[in-house]
């Protein structure tokens, strides 16, 4: 079964949409990342437009081309584009059908230039026809007819934008970063066009496509089912149309009960340890950029959009913009891919030891940090520099890869980032029950300030919400030379008990 939904504020920046800026002619580009509902959007659009026998729309895609040479491209461009030009023509019954097949017929494409004469000539022919092309995936186009490709492009708008009448009305590509501001050979050869992006799923839209669900199955979901889906998603489309799946065909199948906020917890839970094309090719592209993704994931990081990882990442929709800050896109993505970054980290396999449990199950966590300090000094520091300067998220990470192995056999839970009385604490695991809480630090010049800020923020701001007594402060110190781990101290704040542990990592001499 195929669903759709209809978007709603996909507008430039005159907040005009897509339907309007083909009708005034206009040439525009659409970012949206792989997977997030582009094909299935354009594909409404160009059926939006064939209501209209004077549109032509043809959709076109470069998944494929880039290692193509000038002759297959252009040869592989005319196969599809003329295709779909004579099925449509003939389709509403256009007098110069033939004419065009004739045309068609003697013109072959073999460079951009006679790409741009293709058009030229349609202008005489098709006078009450508007050609409306949609690219897909256009940033798979060979990079050695990138520029000749987007010059004609934008000679055919310059010369003909004044000119009601024209063959060529309207382009749309689709797939690629804002390519307004790309630069070929010193200039922008497609500066002339509206830049638009592709929204996720809201929260109307995923009730919508849920709708279609259940009129297919007689599920119906509820509305905290709905709402708890858009949460970890975001909206993002292929997410909430795998969950969709997995919930009616996996996890609740045959039965016209309702879908609750339990069964979505269980399609999560699935989802999180599926093998599929779309985690593989994400997590591909999070590997080339794995410091800057794993820093947004633990640390408060500023959207930067000139930053080469950032606008990469974001391209391939692994993170956004969130305010001013650069955030990971959903909260699938961010679980995902950290601990599958943790079971790569160096951490020696199986460090659970029957002597990190106490009596009651309750972990022993001064021994698990204990020997956490030991690990850091037997590795060396290197990881935690970036150049000259620690690196602060290098700590939490491994600190948080450490302890996953407590929690990887399904015992207990492992969060970071989590928000939690009057802040966000770095790192809350629990274990059959017990919740652990750790803040990490570094310290780079007056340690005894750095532990008094982290025992306040502990005993303050995390133990009280959690109704916990005690919590954990680690500080990575860069005045203490690697190797030297001090002995836990205790520090007592009313009520609540703050245990401390530094840890050297400061380079040696």
């Amino acid at each position: 079964m195929s669903y759709h939904v209809h978007l709603e504020n996909v507008v430039n920046t005159d907040n005009q949409d897509i339907q309007t800026m083909i009708d005034l002619g206009r040439y525009f580009s659409i970012f949206a990342p792989r997977q997030s509902g582009k094909t299935t959007f354009l594909e409404g659009i160009r059926t939006e437009l064939h209501k209209d026998k004077t549109y032509v729309a043809v959709l076109l895609g470069f998944q494929d081309f880039s290692d193509l040479d000038k002759t297959r491209f252009y040869a592989t461009v005319e196969k599809y584009l003329y295709r779909q030009l004579i099925n449509r023509l003939r389709e509403v019954g256009c007098e110069k059908a033939e004419a065009v097949q004739q045309y068609l017929n003697q013109h072959r494409l073999t460079d951009n230039i006679s790409f741009r004469f293709l058009f030229e000539e349609l202008n005489e022919l098709l006078q009450f026809k508007k050609i409306v092309i949609f690219i897909d995936e256009f940033d798979g186009i060979p990079l050695h007819e990138l520029s000749n490709f987007l010059t004609s492009l934008r000679e055919l708008y310059l010369s003909y934008k004044n000119v009601k009448q024209k063959a060529l009305y309207s382009v749309g590509l689709i797939g690629i970063r804002n390519i307004t501001k790309l630069v070929v050979g010193g200039v922008s050869p497609f500066n002339i066009a509206d830049h638009v992006d592709l929204p996720p799923f809201s929260l109307k839209n995923v009730r919508a496509l849920y709708a279609q669900y259940t009129d297919e199955t007689n599920q119906p979901f509820t509305e905290e089912a709905v709402k708890k889906i858009y949460e970890v998603t975001a909206g993002q489309t292929w997410l909430v149309n795998r969950l969709g799946t997995i919930l009616t065909i996996g996890v609740k199948p045959g039965t016209v009960e309702p879908i609750d906020e339990n069964d979505v917890d269980q399609a999560i839970g699935v989802l999180l340890q599926e093998k599929n094309d779309h985690f593989d090719n994400l997590y591909e592209k999070a590997k080339l950029y794995k410091e800057t993704f794993v820093e947004i994931v633990f640390d408060n990081v500023k959207y930067k959009p000139d930053d080469n990882d950032q606008s990469w990442l974001e391209q391939y929709g692994l993170i956004k913009k969130k305010e001013s800050k650069a955030v990971v896109a959903n909260d699938i993505y961010k679980k995902r891919y950290i601990e599958t970054f943790f079971t790569e980290a160096s951490v020696p396999e199986e460090i659970a030891s029957l002597q990190d449990i106490s009596p009651g199950d309750r972990l022993n966590m001064e021994n698990i940090l204990l020997d956490f300090g030991q690990y850091i000094a037997q590795i060396g520091v290197q990881a935690f520099y970036k150049e000259t300067k620690p690196y602060e998220i290098t700590g939490q990470f491994m600190l948080t890869a450490w302890l996953y192995q407590y929690v990887k056999g399904g015992e207990g839970d492992l969060r970071y980032e989590v928000k939690s009385g009057m802040g966000i604490m770095d790192i809350m695991l629990t274990y059959k029950g017990e919740k652990y809480i750790i803040e990490t630090k570094v310290n780079r010049q007056n340690l005894t300030r750095t532990l008094t800020q982290g025992i306040k923020q502990v005993s303050m701001k995390y133990l009280a919400p959690e109704f916990c007594n005690e919590g954990y402060l680690v500080v990575f110190d860069t005045r203490t030379p690697v190797g030297d781990i001090w002995e836990p101290q205790y520090h007592q704040v009313g009520d609540k008990q703050v245990v401390s542990f530094n840890i050297g990592i400061g380079k040696e001499k």
